[in-house]
């Protein structure tokens, strides 16, 4: 598969890059006449999934136990979203794990989504700490350190052929990154010096091949406000983007109408592909146990939430929604109650939301979407 198509990213043929990779019909869903198959990019985060799989968890579905990436592709998805820490301590996805990763993801013809967090650790609004190894360097050092770091990452990506196609330059950064140098509201100029260092590293490391698409990512699915605020400066401060990416989770982030909402004001105001990058839904009582939630926590509920905001995404106006990506489908641990597969590691219903999305295979593929990046 190429790694140049991404201009808007993802219309029907990048849908889960299923009508280039020509997988075989799996589900009777296909030939239904009301499946559900938007036309926009299905993803999963499996950064989880050969740690858990490596300690000697199964997942299975009705055709029984598979590999999870397999499994995942015969259900429609295909894009996969790694992230990727410094030096982690106790986290699996340092750089040879994640490119290990990457390798089977694209044998199975996924797309590549890579999330730097530039941490040791879970970068997120409420922690996103500078690497040990970078803490005592200035803020020029550090400008320096953040270049030539994700160079040299991605050109060990290009060199092992597992090119992302779309990179996120930090995890959900609305309040900055590489704290104490980068925290906002304090330091736009710091934070924004390193995004612009981030992403011509992107930029070099890549060459000679296209460059991939650079995403920033906030955690706003629902709150427009928050979002101005934030791409306002980074439009001021002129950091080079493609895609802006949101997380999307109902008891943080907002209702579905304040995710339709952002959604249409986005398209509006940036004119830029959008994809929420990250959203799960618990199958079990979780986060509405005190109150009613929109959705069921129950396996049917989990459904009717994958298939409500992936409608959403895709009914953002002029098209600009591409994509959905589910958080962790499929892991071992307490997050279990928000995966895709249930204590025993069976296939819960939302697994097949997108079976309609499976295609026959093609004599002749459709040509991918390219740009030419500069």
């Amino acid at each position: 598969m190429s790694t140049v198509w991404i201009k808007t990213v993802i219309p029907c043929c990048l849908a889960p890059v299923l009508c280039l990779a020509g997988v075989a019909q799996t589900s009777s869903a296909a030939s239904d006449t009301q499946a559900f198959c938007p036309p926009i990019a299905i993803g999963a985060d499996v950064s989880f999934l050969p740690q858990t799989e490596a300690s000697g968890h199964h997942f299975s579905d009705s055709r029984g136990a598979r590999p999870g990436l397999e499994i995942l592709r015969e259900h429609g998805y295909g894009w996969v979203r790694l992230r990727l820490f410094v030096h982690p301590m106790t986290l699996p996805n340092d750089l040879s794990y994640t490119i290990a990763t990457a390798r089977q993801a694209k044998a199975l013809g996924f797309g590549i989504l890579l999330d730097f967090h530039y941490s040791d650790d879970w970068a997120d609004p409420q922690h996103n700490n500078v690497p040990k190894e970078w803490a005592r360097l200035s803020h020029a050092q550090l400008v320096d350190q953040v270049f030539a770091y994700t160079r040299d990452t991605i050109a060990q990506f290009r060199t092992a052929g597992v090119l992302p196609n779309v990179v996120q330059i930090g995890n959900e950064i609305t309040s900055g990154m590489m704290w104490p140098d980068g925290k906002l509201p304090d330091n736009w100029n710091h934070f924004n010096g390193l995004l612009l260092a981030a992403a011509r590293g992107v930029q070099e490391g890549s060459r000679p091949d296209k460059r991939p698409a650079i995403m920033i990512h906030i955690d706003q699915g629902g709150n427009s406000e928050t979002t101005e605020w934030f791409f306002s400066h980074l439009i001021a401060a002129h950091v080079p983007f493609d895609i802006i990416g949101q997380s999307y989770y109902p008891w943080w982030q907002g209702s579905l109408k304040d995710l339709r909402d952002n959604l249409a004001y986005m398209a509006k105001t940036y004119r830029k592909p959008i994809i929420v990058v990250e959203t799960a839904w618990s199958w079990k009582p979780d986060n509405y146990t005190k109150k009613r939630g929109p959705f069921d926590e129950s396996p049917e509920g989990q459904a009717e939430f994958l298939r409500a905001v992936a409608q959403a995404v895709a009914d953002t106006p002029d098209h600009l929604g591409k994509g959905v990506f589910w958080w962790e489908p499929a892991v071992g641990n307490d997050l279990v109650r928000r995966g895709l597969f249930d204590d025993n590691g069976k296939a819960l219903p939302a697994l097949d939301v997108f079976d309609g999305c499976m295609t026959p295979p093609q004599a002749t593929p459709p040509a991918p979407h390219s740009h030419e990046y500069k």
